[in-house]
């Protein structure tokens, strides 16, 4: 029954669905997460921190986040993924007010707080079940894929948006612009994604519709029963570490725009527009890996995408990548964005494969990410002082090496998946 379920399901599911959760889906990450990624030079400026102090607003978001994800699972289960995904952006939107008040370390940390529990306990888990739902029995691929990729795209519009709002505010003399024109410029920027932002939330309440009577995919009653039941799925277990390996080489493209501004001597505006660059290959990977993994064995694929991860982050950790060598530093932003969103794209869509049943899949996303997403605490502080312990290009190195331990790591725990679930 539950098969059948499934497979109507896909067939009922209409494309505006699928569109309506893309945007949902990037729009709810871009005040907390692609703002700073792409504007990570000029942020640390106009909010007066050093990489360390913008770190730790990500670890109090990863804590948060971390409660978030073992509450909000079963709570995917139980309520309509669209409901609570649109109330989840109105609140997140809210917090955009806050954030263009440029206010102080602690009220930072406070909404960063705030963000995690708005972004994820209301979110995460719904945004993944009705993926899951769009792509029914045999388009686990396309769906996560096609979600991923256009959420990649949304943010780089956003990006875009950013850069062409923040060049009509600042001076034609970058470099010399003072700190309140640059505030200036960057509140225009929270302002308008914060308005985008809750267009969207109106967007997926009213459209993001199955087709089917939600009751459906909804669990009558929250129970520990079905928490120990997904507890004892192998598949669970190597997704908490492939997922975390995974998402540590995500967190890498907060920094790379930095990197433009170090140590290939951009300006603020270039090394921004190379963030933005970054961005779009998101979209580009995810969408052709969404159109082509499902005709091919998906966990192998997901082991081609560490593969990727570590030959990029060898090639800027041993150091051969300067403001000299354009054409390497272009070819391995691409080597390690094509690995880095690859995985991004195709960690959860192995799940079907992995034999987790459809009904809880609430329930087996926020244990998953319990473990997965536990970077958000970490990885910041981490990639901060490995940057402010050794400034320059050697604390950059650091930062690579370490991305391409966590590769190695998820590139066995792809192996080890593969080899339990090769078999249909």
């Amino acid at each position: 029954m539950f098969l059948v379920s499934f497979d109507s399901m896909k067939e009922k599911t209409s494309w505006y669905y699928l569109v309506v959760l893309i945007l949902a889906g990037e729009a709810v990450f871009i005040l907390p997460f692609v703002l700073p990624r792409i504007f990570r030079s000029t942020v640390l400026d106009v909010y007066q921190l050093t990489n360390v102090e913008w770190g730790l607003n990500g670890s109090v978001y990863g804590i948060v986040a971390l409660v978030s994800y073992v509450l909000g699972g079963p709570i995917a289960d139980k309520y309509p993924p669209r409901k609570l995904m649109a109330i989840a952006l109105w609140m997140t939107a809210l917090g955009g007010l806050v954030f263009a008040t440029f206010p102080s370390f602690g009220v930072l940390q406070i909404l960063y707080g705030y963000w995690g529990f708005t972004t994820i306990f209301l979110f995460w888990a719904p945004m993944i079940k009705a993926a899951r739902v769009w792509g029914g029995s045999t388009s686990q691929g396309k769906a996560f894929g096609l979600l991923d990729g256009g959420r990649g795209l949304t943010g780089a519009l956003f990006g875009l948006l950013g850069v062409f709002i923040f060049s009509l505010f600042i001076s034609k003399n970058v470099d010399a612009a003072l700190l309140t024109e640059r505030q200036e410029a960057f509140k225009y920027i929270i302002y308008c994604s914060s308005i985008i932002i809750s267009v969207i939330g109106i967007l997926t309440w009213l459209f993001m519709k199955s087709g089917i009577d939600e009751k459906e995919i909804l669990s009558p009653k929250i129970s520990t029963k079905q928490i120990s039941s997904v507890l004892k799925l192998p598949s669970v277990w190597l997704l908490m570490i492939i997922i975390l390996c995974a998402y540590v080489g995500y967190k890498i493209t907060d920094i790379m725009s930095q990197y433009a501004r170090e140590v290939m001597l951009y300006d603020e505006v270039k090394s921004a527009q190379v963030g933005t660059f970054i961005q779009f290959l998101r979209p580009v990977t995810g969408l052709l890996v969404g159109l082509i993994v499902d005709r091919f064995k998906i966990t192998l694929w997901l082991l081609f995408s560490f593969v990727a991860s570590v030959i990029g982050g060898v090639l800027f950790a041993t150091g051969f990548i300067e403001p000299s060598t354009t054409s390497l530093y272009f070819l391995s932003v691409i080597t390690i964005a094509v690995g880095v969103y690859a995985a991004r794209a195709l960690y959860f869509g192995v799940m079907q494969e992995g034999k987790i049943p459809l009904v809880y899949t609430g329930t087996a996303v926020g244990l998953i990410s319990v473990v997965g997403y536990t970077p958000d605490i970490f990885a910041g502080p981490t990639y901060g002082y490995l940057l402010d312990s050794n400034p320059g290009e050697l604390g950059f190195q650091n930062v690579f090496w370490m991305l391409t331990v966590f590769a190695l790591i998820g590139g066995i725990a792809s192996i080890i998946y593969h080899r339990l679930y090769r078999k249909k």
